[in-house]
């Protein structure tokens, strides 16, 4: 068993989900999903076990190119959160009807599977094949099922296509020159060039670009609130749940490792232009009359800390990247969702028209107030196990850092807090506001549950991706 029948079962999960007609496409492909979880779950014994659950077989002779798929413990784990939020996302939106609803579920599917792939490949050209197939369900899903006015939406979807297809192009000429040096697209071929300061500095900018959109980083930042907003909440969700995560990851298992000499060279300037996204995105988020809008700035605030924590070097850095990764999935996750739960009942996400929501729904409330508490890394909480662990990787490197860095802390705490007073608090509102279903508390409280969980007790997660972390650091330092 390997790691491949994740990516057949999703796969095929897709095409069974849109021919199964539109009656039952969310059904179907919420089994999918949960079997994709199962298999990921057993695979991980397998691997606690010591068995190999990787997969390399020789796919084109030349180019040489092999379907490759490494299953390490920082593998596993990105395959363990998109498994993890795939049927949470799906779950969360039964309470919605969608024209073409076959249609709809299976792009779901298949982005799911495109980046449980670009997470899992070992071979260069394989991991660029992945990242490009993850981006067309998106678009599709934001163009055709997305709010607001049709010919705005189109115009931020189509940004948001052309930015990060152009940015991938930066890093697909990366990988053609890294071919002709080693004759492989294979990682591990990859990490044994010994290419010159110059060819490592170009390297490095070309994967920058690529992640940079992604993630994204400032300046490359323009196209994300659009689309959060415009897209639908599900959309929202597998944009920054788990697809941002496709660049963060990135950054350390490919771009750091491939050009460790340039990474050391300009380290501080790209800690800068992380920690000046927590800045500018917490100060944005501030001003948003948009409920949807600002918790696009808040996440944009929060991967920026995130990919400071990458670009320390450090293993301490490292690893509390990955925590956040985990924990920022499953917290931005919720908070969509609320904002979701919210609209269904208001039909609204202005922020203004809301308020008195706690009179009507005490238990809505309740869960609401974690996942904000959860957002701005609250202690007992799994966001403050990796943002404190990502501050303290910055004040390895520079104080300074650290202090400008914990700013999302504190803004964060400022903007989220008087977004839930503005949003639950107040005098009880004209409109009803009924109490949540079973099926929107299940979703809930599985996210909740995972957060409270994982912040007294991350150790699982420490002891699967450090031994991972290590081998990539020693790459690094071996330049």
């Amino acid at each position: 068993m390997n790691v491949s029948l994740i990516l057949i079962i999703l796969l095929i999960g897709a095409f069974v989900t849109y021919f199964a007609g539109d009656k039952l496409a969310s059904k179907v492909a919420l089994f999918f999903s949960l079997v994709a979880l199962g298999c990921s779950i057993v695979l991980l014994n397998h691997f606690y076990a010591g068995e190999s659950i990787s997969f390399v077989s020789n796919w084109i002779n030349q180019p040489k190119i092999s379907f490759a798929l490494n299953a390490d413990g920082l593998g596993i784990a990105m395959l363990l959160l998109t498994a993890a939020l795939t049927p949470i996302i799906i779950f969360s939106s039964f309470g919605n009807e969608y024209k073409n609803a076959k249609g709809f579920y299976a792009l779901i599917l298949f982005m799911a599977f495109a980046m449980t792939g670009t997470f899992l490949a070992a071979d260069g050209l394989l991991y660029y094949i992945f990242w490009e197939l993850a981006l067309i369900p998106i678009y599709f899903i934001a163009l055709i099922w997305g709010n607001g006015d049709a010919e705005e939406r189109r115009k931020a979807v189509i940004k948001f296509f052309i930015y990060t297809l152009a940015g991938s192009l930066f890093m697909l000429v990366a990988f053609i020159y890294l071919y002709t040096k080693a004759g492989s697209f294979m990682i591990e071929d990859l990490y044994k060039l010994n290419l010159s300061a110059s060819e490592q500095l170009w390297i490095f900018l070309a994967f920058f670009f690529a992640y940079a959109i992604k993630i994204p980083i400032i300046p490359f930042h323009t196209w994300q609130a659009s689309v959060y907003q415009k897209a639908p909440t599900v959309g929202t969700m597998l944009l920054s749940g788990i697809m941002l995560k496709m660049g963060l990851y990135s950054v350390i298992r490919w771009q750091l490792p491939l050009a460790p000499l340039a990474a050391k060279e300009y380290m501080n300037i790209f800690i800068a232009l992380g920690i000046a996204g927590v800045i500018y995105g917490s100060i944005v988020a501030l001003r948003q009359k948009d409920l949807k809008k600002l918790l696009a700035y808040s996440s944009l605030a929060h991967v920026g800390l995130i990919a400071a924590g990458t670009y320390t070097l450090t293993i301490d850095g490292f690893r509390g990247a990955v925590l956040q990764m985990i924990a920022h999935g499953f917290v931005v996750v919720g908070l969509f969702f609320a904002a979701e739960v919210i609209f269904r009942r208001f039909e609204t996400r202005e922020i203004s028209e809301m308020g008195g929501i706690r009179t009507q729904s005490p238990k809505f409330t309740s869960m609401f107030l974690i996942l904000v508490l959860a957002s701005v890394a609250l202690p007992s909480t799994f966001n403050f196990v990796g943002e404190f662990t990502v501050l303290y990787s910055l004040s390895q490197i520079n104080v300074w850092f650290a202090v400008l860095g914990g700013t999302t802390i504190i803004l964060g705490a400022y903007y989220m807090l008087k977004m839930f007073q503005n949003v639950m608090l107040g005098a009880t509102n004209s409109k009803t506001f009924a109490d949540v279903s079973i099926n929107e508390g299940i979703s809930f409280v599985v996210i909740i549950a995972v957060l409270i969980f994982f912040g007294f007790y991350p150790k699982p997660i420490t002891d699967l991706i450090t031994p991972s972390l290590e081998s990539i650091l020693n790459v690094i330092n071996k330049n």
